[in-house]
């Protein structure tokens, strides 16, 4: 596979997901390129996949906060073509969700728009698996020495024993665990087999009292990212015909009302 990055494109004096026509409406997404390597040095990307049905404040303040905390060059926003745990849920179309996030990165030069899950026809239909995605981008980022980190919530994180090939996953890269202020690291060893937990005189362990190192790779707790914005929430709003003003950015805001999402 190839590389699935995706970005903005201009329209006039508007920025607009690749593949949208003028009004918005999502259409056949283009293959952008990937940006530029800096001084042929490694880079530090996050992994930050979703649903995103839709994308709310929630999900930007989680990107932001681990990219400041640990100084990541890119985070690529990986909207899911079908989520494993949400076959039976009913999503919105791929290219409206894809759309959506584009515009919430839009401004923030460190965000990509994915099309990793977008499958052979852009219609994310298909079912992938965080094990199989984090493979696809190893192959396309270790061999230049890059190093990924999987975004992902405390609650996601305490569920992975149930994900495919979990072990694998965990000895595949490192993790960024967003919780609320107060949690403890303590909670997440509960769920990582023992036969991983190792070095001890891990220097990432050391630098940071609440990483968790494991044989390959390492655990890092990113607290205090508080949040009480929901994609449920947000979508009962919209089917309410209430106001989603300031849980959404604007530009997401934006394009749902005019496309008449979740209605």
């Amino acid at each position: 596979m190839g590389h699935r990055w995706g970005s903005g494109c201009r329209h006039g004096n508007h920025t607009r997901p690749p593949g949208c026509a003028a009004d918005g409406g999502p259409l056949s997404v283009k293959q952008p390129k990937a940006p530029s390597r800096a001084n042929g040095r490694s880079r530090k990307i996050g992994l930050f996949g979703g649903s995103f049905d839709p994308i709310h404040v929630g999900h930007v303040a989680v990107a932001r906060a681990a990219q400041r905390r640990f100084h990541l060059d890119h985070v690529l926003f990986i909207p899911l073509g079908r989520p494993p745990h949400k076959v039976r849920h009913r999503l919105a179309p791929f290219p409206h969700r894809f759309a959506m996030v584009a515009l919430a990165c839009a401004g923030h030069p460190q965000f990509v728009p994915s099309l990793a899950e977008a499958g052979p026809e852009l219609g994310g239909q298909r079912v992938y698996y965080s094990i199989d995605t984090v493979r696809h981008f190893r192959h396309v980022f270790h061999r230049h020495g890059d190093h990924l980190y999987f975004i992902l919530g405390a609650d996601s994180f305490l569920k992975i024993p149930m994900w495919k090939e979990y072990v694998a996953l965990l000895n595949s890269c490192d993790f960024i665990v967003a919780s609320r202020p107060g949690f403890r690291s303590d909670v997440l060893r509960m769920v990582i087999p023992r036969e991983l937990l190792g070095r001890p005189h891990a220097s990432a362990a050391s630098a940071d009292p609440h990483a968790i190192a494991l044989r390959h790779t390492t655990v890092h707790l990113l607290d205090s990212v508080a949040s009480d914005v929901s994609a449920t929430d947000v979508r009962r709003r919209c089917h309410r015909r209430q106001s989603i003003r300031g849980l959404v950015p604007p530009r997401v805001e934006e394009y749902i009302g005019k496309q008449a999402l979740y209605r």
